[in-house]
């Protein structure tokens, strides 16, 4: 689960790490003035709230001197389509603004920590050059970018915060303030469960050294042991992937027109890829789990039904847990309670597969069988077709 900035700063703040004053976060520019007189004295930033990078290059952070300039543009801001190279041309509408005090900048980095699954724990990366084009820095200057590993049971010791600084050339006056810092966004990393801590840029200004954005990613695998971020909002997630997330079902929403209800991800993306390599594509990945009972797949075929892209619905089944036979009549159950109005291919493989092909052949539904994946992927991209 992606955080917004405020959101992600409120974080940091808890960790010791300092972030520019902010008077909170406004979805109408009447509101501003309270907001302003919270942040202090001006400049002040405007700041969309969305998640992707480029905020700055497409239009989202301003700077105000004056309070009518802030409210002016908070006003512009706020309910504009963002573009950035994050959100493809479609761009993302912008909900609410972060009020912040300005900052004067003296130099820029770049501080984050990744989860690094070839070390299997925390790997910190930085680089004395921050800013908007640090994708461009690493790609045209890889030896500008210094790593360390960290090992989650001790997070990050005192001398591995001097000797990334060191690297970093970080004053000697400030070298205090860094570490203190660079300890605080790893102990972000580990104690909320993150996948990803970045600040870009982290800031010497006037006042110290300050984390002027923030982007968190929080494993979602974890969110039951953060009471803090469990009930909170997923502001990436669509109306129907919270359906399936209220329902323990793992969905995701695509662009494609052949529905998938497939049980394991590994199934489930060799069948997205099939049915890519056969002309199509899918509108979603779905996982209905190990045990695809008759409520599990009810629901399943709910949701896959609501998206009005789909245009037919390809179940792809391998009974292992749960064998064959059960698996077709599971499915026989669940479309007694679901109104199918588009074609629908199923592909059962596993044990007693004989015996679930049979009750799908005799059960008298309007049912598209298929024996091999490539033979399904084929039909379902025939069927949206009308053939």
């Amino acid at each position: 689960m992606k955080l917004l900035e405020h959101e992600s700063k409120e974080l940091f703040k808890s960790k010791g790490v300092a972030v520019p004053a902010n008077g909170g976060v406004i979805d109408d520019a009447k509101k501003i003035a309270p907001a302003l007189k919270k942040a202090g004295k001006g400049p002040w930033v405007i700041k969309a709230q969305v998640l992707a990078g480029g905020r700055g290059k497409g239009g989202g952070i301003k700077l105000a001197k004056t309070p009518k300039e802030a409210k002016d543009l908070a006003k512009q801001i706020i309910g504009m389509t963002l573009v950035t190279p994050q959100t493809g041309p479609k761009g993302v509408k912008v909900p609410s603004v972060l009020i912040e005090t300005g900052a004067k900048i003296e130099r820029e980095l770049y501080l984050s920590v990744v989860l690094d699954r070839k070390s299997a724990g925390p790997m910190v990366i930085a680089s004395a050059q921050g800013g908007m084009e640090i994708e461009q820095l690493a790609h045209d200057k890889p030896e500008a970018i210094h790593k360390l590993a960290i090992d989650p049971n001790t997070g990050m010791l005192d001398f591995q915060a001097r000797e990334l600084a060191f690297a970093l050339q970080v004053p000697a006056e400030k070298l205090g303030e860094f570490v203190k810092l660079a300890k605080g966004l790893v102990r972000t990393f580990l104690d909320y469960d993150c996948s990803l801590v970045e600040v870009n840029p982290l800031a010497f200004t006037s006042k110290g050294l300050v984390a002027l954005d923030g982007k968190v990613v929080i494993d979602d695998n974890a969110l039951f042991r953060q009471p803090l971020l469990k009930d909170k909002k997923d502001e990436e997630a669509t109306k129907l992937e919270l359906e399936a997330k209220k329902h323990d079902i793992s969905y995701i929403g695509l662009d494609g027109n052949i529905g998938c209800m497939v049980n394991g991800a590994g199934l489930a993306m060799g069948t997205m890829d099939t049915i890519a390599l056969a002309g199509g594509m899918p509108a979603n990945f779905l996982d209905v789990g190990g045990a695809a009972n008759e409520e599990r797949v009810t629901r399943a075929f709910q949701i896959i039904l609501k998206d009005p892209k789909v245009k037919a619905v390809l179940v792809n089944i391998f009974g292992g847990i749960v064998k064959c036979d059960m698996i077709a009549a599971g499915i026989l159950a669940a479309l007694k309670k679901v109104k199918m109005k588009v074609p629908l291919i199923v592909r059962l493989q596993g044990t007693n597969v004989e015996k679930g092909r049979e009750l799908l052949k005799n059960s008298g539904v309007s049912i598209i069988t298929a024996e091999g994946l490539w033979e399904a992927a084929q039909k379902a991209v025939a069927a949206t077709k009308g053939n």
